[in-house]
């Protein structure tokens, strides 16, 4: 299992079922799951189901394992970030994050991503990929040092219609020579 992670104004640990009423408060929300693939706002049951499938996710053990963390702060959970192994033999992982829009603004979730990377370059490389029209989550993977790899054009199909994909990615020796 994870050990909680400290940085200056958060706590990184992993997910429990006593975070189900701040996990649900913003997957709840159609601005938060607006961007998500396939994602629409979830009832409290659906949120009830995604905390318990995260309480399993403490850990990468083996290829496809997913490390999904709470992300604490004063204020109860305000988001959730996570690390998906893609590849052992290519020694690669995908960033994932979810965060509440009422704590934006302040540099948590870069804090918290950051923190989580920080902690997870065992590996050779990690990446990340969201929809190109989705401004906030490609300037926070440039905030904290990852750079534009790819723009797909029209690789994906989105709500019923083709779009792009932005990946992001950086190296272990890249990351830690920040």
């Amino acid at each position: 299992m994870f050990p909680p992670l400290r940085t200056a104004r958060l706590t990184l640990r992993p997910v429990t079922l006593d975070d189900l009423d701040d996990v649900h408060s913003f997957q709840r929300r159609a601005d938060v799951v607006r961007w998500m693939l396939g994602a629409e706002p979830r009832t409290r049951e659906q949120s009830r189901a995604s905390v318990i499938a995260m309480t399993g996710e403490d850990a990468l053990r083996a290829e496809g394992d997913c490390l999904s963390l709470a992300v604490a702060g004063d204020a109860g959970v305000i988001g959730i970030v996570e690390l998906v192994w893609r590849s052992q033999a290519e020694s690669t992982a995908e960033l994932g994050y979810l965060f509440h829009p009422d704590h934006g603004g302040r540099g948590l979730a870069t804090e918290a991503a950051t923190a989580l990377l920080d902690r997870g370059f065992g590996l050779h490389r990690v990446y990340a990929r969201c929809h190109a029209g989705n401004e906030a989550s490609a300037r926070l993977l440039a905030r904290i040092g990852m750079r534009q790899e790819a723009r797909h054009v029209e690789s994906y199909l989105f709500r019923g219609e083709w779009a792009d994909r932005l990946v992001f990615a950086t190296l272990a020796r890249e990351w830690l020579s920040r």
